[in-house]
Parts: structure tokens; C-alpha cells; sequence
């Protein structure tokens, strides 16, 4: 059980912190479950309340500085998504995003980035869905990271690529 004050990652809201425990006096909810009532960080004047022994909605614990540190040293050697067929991509960058998975968040990111190039080289622009799961994915890896790492998200992507490129020297 996560505690009041601690974040954790939310299926596809993100980052969120719990604000409470409760068993809310609501209409058509048992009184004998626990739910907790989350507010999303990076979304201004939202509530979430889901219960606690939520099955369908991924929830997690957000990374500590030692393991995000771990994640920007790994990522290297993390592999693309090997999609066979364009009928399934979207599906597989769905499945992706749901996981709530930073792995998952960065072969989605070194996938599309990958896809650009190759597009770029064929004179052609990227699809409007790839830019759209290269947004998500990034989006939630880097409001992530920004958290343990005490720095704004926009200053996220330089900090891995300086990391990265500094361990590879």
C-alpha cells in the first residue's frame, strides 16, 4: 500500500500524488473498500479516487535518484520494438504506454526515433500516430525522471544525452 505524500505512477495519468486514503460515502461504492485519492502533479485541479486493489490500472512507486541514475546508464542497451507488420504498430505502442514501464516508455522512444530517420532518408515525414506515442512516451519518462533527478522536465532529454555521452567517451 502506497502512503500519503509518496508519488507513484498512475496508469496513463503519470506522476500523482497520494493524498489520502479513504472508504468514500458515494452512491453505488462499497463502504468496505479503500480507495485512494490521488492528485495528478502535472495536471492543475484534478482528482483521481481508485481503489486501492486496483487490478486493471498499473500502479508503481516513481524511480528514487540510484535507480533513475541506473535506468539513463541502461538505456544503451535497451532494444527497439521489433514490429513486424504496420497493422499492429499502434497496438504495440498502445500496450507500451498502458505498461506504465520506463523500458517499455524507452523502446517505444528509440523506436520512433529510429522511424523518423528512416522516413527522413525516404523523403518522408512522420505519421501523425508516431508523433503523437513519441510525445506520450516521452512525455511520461521524462516528467518521471524529472522528479528524482530535482530537475524541470524540459531539462530531462539533455541530461541523458550529456550522461550518455560522457559513460560512451
Amino acid at each position: 500500500m502506497f502512503e500519503i505524500g509518496e508519488l507513484i505512477i498512475y496508469g496513463n495519468t503519470g506522476v500523482c500524488e497520494v493524498m489520502g486514503v479513504t472508504k468514500p460515502q458515494m452512491a453505488g461504492v462499497s463502504d468496505e473498500r479503500l480507495y485512494y485519492e490521488l492528485k495528478p502533479r502535472f495536471q492543475r485541479e484534478s482528482r483521481i479516487m481508485t481503489p486501492v486493489e486496483n487490478a486493471k490500472v498499473p500502479m508503481r512507486r516513481i524511480l528514487n535518484k540510484t535507480e533513475a541514475m541506473q535506468l539513463i546508464n541502461d538505456m544503451p542497451n535497451i532494444d527497439a520494438l521489433r514490429i513486424e507488420s504496420d497493422k499492429i504498430r499502434e497496438a504495440t505502442y498502445k500496450e507500451c504506454i498502458r505498461s506504465g514501464d520506463c523500458v517499455q516508455w524507452i523502446r517505444i522512444i528509440k523506436t520512433l526515433y529510429d522511424r523518423r530517420l528512416e522516413r527522413q532518408r525516404q523523403g518522408k515525414r512522420m505519421t501523425a500516430t508516431d508523433e503523437r506515442y513519441l510525445r506520450q512516451a516521452e512525455d511520461y519518462l521524462y516528467s518521471e525522471l524529472s522528479i528524482p533527478l530535482d530537475m524541470p522536465r524540459e531539462n530531462v532529454e539533455s541530461f541523458i544525452t550529456e550522461t550518455i555521452n560522457k559513460a560512451s567517451a
